[in-house]
């Protein structure tokens, strides 16, 4: 498996591109299940997952282009055209490499009446199960089983309109009954529902293939069905982990990074606890925002992570890293996910001084950081070493790095570019 290898203590400077958001184009590949017509996605990031859901649609029978997928400063464009599926089989042995790939499930529930998905299982940051989706579509008159591994699900006819009332609130569950009641029999109404900007960017897609959906950006979402969908073209939104781990990136090293692609209306959140703890952001009139320090030292700072709009549990990890190096203590409480503090063994190798009592952690802000050899545990814990390293003192070896690979597109030749000494080992 491939390793980084950082020196840190390189205040970083220069300019660096946001490609498109991961959580938002994994959906909207899978949207592409609904229609016979072709759908074409802009500002497409170059990472795994992409490659994983493109390989789970390729072997579903769609129909699939790419142009700039490699290296393209513009974000790559791919075009699917769903109108022969030969396969309701979604295999465990794609499956397994990603959580998403449940999102097929819905579109091909919903446009074939079938569909058999491998459950995904366990994840290093929390078991996620996707109860709320299957107590969803049994709602709307589907007919589920769990065999040997698989979920099987199938309709006589057309799925059913329902009121979905989820418990809790779930971005996936949330996409995949959206996905699907499009082509359900009569009005969905999904209470509860995500907010997240992944989500209004999958159901603004949707109404550009003609579904009928209002209540976008809200708690409650109406989906009138409709007989079919037709093709469109959407660009991906911004990446708002990506841009806010790059904002930490500058503050951690004391440098100045100018990032192109944000869009700071997703990110108040973000922006609001960075700017509490010393990070200067402005925007600038050439429409990139620019990522500094305040003068002085960073200060700490209490997080809690929430469903949007409040702090991501995406950025969890990396503000911690952030904190570790800040004037006095902070406490960053995980609401979302029961195992997401897997990243604090590692950051006290390096010399931080944190302390874990159930879903909150204690983190006290210490003079300087020490490199060390390290473990990547799942994505966002892998960047939130990365960020460490750059500004610790002396070398660090991260190893498992394909989990950051899964989520940031060549990060290590961009901030290569920002000025880190850092190299990945084959």
């Amino acid at each position: 498996m491939d390793k980084i290898k950082i020196n840190g203590g390189i205040p970083l400077k220069g300019e660096v591109k946001i490609g498109g958001a991961k959580n938002a184009a994994l959906p909207l590949m899978a949207a592409a299940m609904l229609t016979e017509g072709r759908l074409k996605l802009n500002n497409l990031p170059h990472i795994a997952d992409i490659s994983t859901m493109a390989n789970l649609l390729v072997q579903h029978g769609v129909d699939m282009e790419l142009d700039g997928m490699e290296g393209n400063a513009g974000g790559g464009i791919i075009s699917l055209c769903a109108e022969n599926i030969k396969s309701f089989e979604a295999p465990y042995d794609i499956v397994r490499k990603m959580r998403a790939s449940v999102l097929v499930l819905g579109p091909l529930l919903a446009r074939f009446g079938d569909a058999k998905v491998s459950l995904p299982g366990g994840c290093a940051i929390g078991t996620r199960p996707i109860d709320l989706h299957l107590q969803a579509f049994e709602k709307m008159g589907a007919k589920i089983e769990l065999e040997e591994g698989y979920i099987k699900a199938s309709v006589k006819g057309k799925l059913r309109g329902a009121e979905i009332h989820f418990e809790k609130v779930s971005v996936g569950a949330t996409e995949n009954i959206m996905m699907a009641a499009c082509l359900a029999d009569g009005e969905t109404t999904i209470i509860n529902a995500a907010q997240e900007p992944e989500v209004v960017d999958l159901a603004r897609c949707l109404v550009k293939m003609g579904a009928k959906i209002t209540g976008i950006g809200t708690g409650t979402l109406k989906i009138e069905g409709l007989e079919k969908l037709n093709g469109a073209e959407h660009s991906v939104i911004s990446d708002r982990i990506e841009a806010g781990s790059y904002m930490i990136a500058a503050a951690i090293t004391n440098g100045d990074i100018k990032l192109y692609g944000v869009d700071l209306s997703i990110m108040e959140s973000t922006i609001e606890r960075l700017t509490a703890a010393g990070v200067l952001i402005e925007e600038l009139s050439d429409n990139s925002v620019r990522a500094t320090r305040k003068q002085g030292t960073l200060k700490s700072v209490d997080a809690i992570t929430l469903p949007y709009p409040g702090f991501p549990t995406d950025m969890q990890a990396q503000f911690m890293a952030l904190m570790c190096l800040a004037e006095g203590n902070s406490i960053i409480n995980e609401t979302i996910f029961e195992n997401r503090f897997m990243h604090v063994s590692e950051l006290t190798r390096m010399g931080a001084d944190i302390s874990i009592e159930g879903h909150k952690a204690l983190v006290k802000g210490v003079a300087e950081l020490q490199g060390a050899e390290l473990m990547a545990t799942d994505l966002r814990a892998s960047v939130s070493l990365v960020l460490a390293a750059l500004a610790a003192k002396g070398q660090t070896v991260i190893n498992r790095v394909y989990h950051i690979d899964r989520g940031y597109e060549r990060i290590e030749e961009k901030l290569m570019m920002l000025g880190a000494d850092i190299e990945r080992i084959k």
